[in-house]
């Protein structure tokens, strides 16, 4: 039986994925083979020996140590995708509260009541301090164009804008989901210098770190509005701040507010909600789960952010799953082991991805463990799996 860490209420519709005759699911499982995942730092975290993956129900992954996971041999799973319609709706939200000063006018209204005034009389007087552009006819800009960035920039045509896309790493996926009227900008200078709002969609890396920043606002038009549903890191807070105070960003909705930013101007917070929606929370758990399941089970990988996809449908009795550095020389070592011990390789599937590789190979026999132990001992072998069909 596995067993699988929770280390967040995970949705009961996750849940139900995992066979109770199969896995033991609870917050209280020690030495677990698997974790699900939404929020929980997991940095300092101490992987127990038996740990061979840790499922993300969401898209990012900044609270999982991805290094040490590789090193461990532990493949990290998130779910791309599953939250997409929920960000896309906080997004066309977004673009209105950073047009029309809504949130700024409720709370005035509301603090014209509690001072005793005559409502219906003063919101003809002051409504005008809250007067902002339409979206209809303005240019958007969208960087990234991932399973929620192409839903954005779609929707937003439909709101009448002008739309430019980038993102230097589109997929074919993408690239057939994204609507014709979408403009492809090949640099982000084309966003930056044409673009009335902007909207940011993407992971948040060493590369992608603090990239709206003061170069990034030079080359922006004066009065562009802003959108970060993505990661807080994403944006400079010291320089944004600064643009906001000059007027050269007018409005910047941020999901992810701190104290900092919340002491500047022209500043709509919402407090992380791009992915709350009861559909979204479910949608990731059982992707999540579907996925970890497949993992433990078939060996299969999905949407892992450190290692290669790999799908391989059983032709053997035995299965072995062998994560490994991608050097030179590591297929034949293992296969030489194969050999050397008399393991007639049925099929075998090898991918890789920057550093690590995984290896499945399906054998006509059962493996012995002493043959599972010699490929461990190879230089370079950071896990290997035995699985029998």
């Amino acid at each position: 039986m596995y067993r699988i860490k929770t280390l967040n209420k995970i949705s009961p519709a996750g849940l139900s994925v995992l066979d109770q005759n199969r896995f033991a699911v609870s917050g209280d499982v020690e030495n677990e083979d698997g974790i699900l995942v939404r929020s929980a730092d997991m940095h300092d975290y101490v992987f127990p020996d038996a740990l061979r993956a840790v499922a993300r129900a969401g898209a990012g992954t900044n609270n999982i140590p991805i290094d040490r996971c590789s090193e461990a041999g532990i493949v990290v799973f998130n779910t791309p995708g599953a939250n997409a319609n929920a960000v896309k709706e906080l997004a066309v939200c977004a673009l209105l509260l950073a047009s029309r000063k809504i949130t700024q006018g409720v709370e005035w209204v509301k603090a014209q009541a509690a001072a005793g005034e005559d409502v219906e009389k003063v919101v003809e007087k002051g409504k005008s301090q809250f007067v902002g552009p339409e979206l209809n006819g303005k240019v958007l800009g969208v960087i990234g164009l991932g399973a929620i960035g192409v839903q954005v920039a779609n929707i937003a045509t439909k709101l009448g804008m002008t739309v430019y896309g980038y993102d230097p790493f589109l997929s074919v996926d993408g690239a057939l989901a994204l609507s014709r009227m979408v403009h492809r900008a090949m640099d982000l200078e084309t966003i930056y210098k044409n673009c009335d709002y902007i909207t940011v969609h993407v992971p948040q890396t060493a590369e992608t770190k603090g990239m709206l920043n003061e170069d990034a606002f030079h080359m922006m038009k004066g009065g562009v509005r802003i959108l970060n549903l993505a990661r807080g890191g994403l944006v400079n807070d010291d320089d944004m701040l600064a643009a906001l105070d000059s007027g050269k960003v007018a409005c910047y909705v941020t999901d992810f507010p701190n104290a900092k930013i919340m002491g500047g101007r022209n500043v709509v917070a919402i407090p992380h909600l791009g992915a709350s929606t009861p559909e979204s929370e479910e949608n990731c758990a059982v992707m999540a789960a579907q996925q970890l399941r497949d993992y433990l089970e078939n060996g299969n990988i999905v949407n892992s952010v450190n290692l290669p996809t790999l799908v391989q449908p059983w032709s053997g009795v035995c299965r072995l799953c062998i994560i490994h550095r991608n050097v030179p020389g590591a297929i034949a070592n293992i296969t030489g082991v194969l050999s050397k011990d008399g393991v007639n390789v049925e099929n075998m599937t090898n991918k890789s991805k920057k550093d690590y590789a995984y290896t499945v190979v399906d054998v006509g026999s059962r493996v012995s463990d002493s043959v599972a132990d010699e490929i461990r001992a190879l230089d370079g072998v950071l896990r290997v799996r035995l699985l029998n069909h």
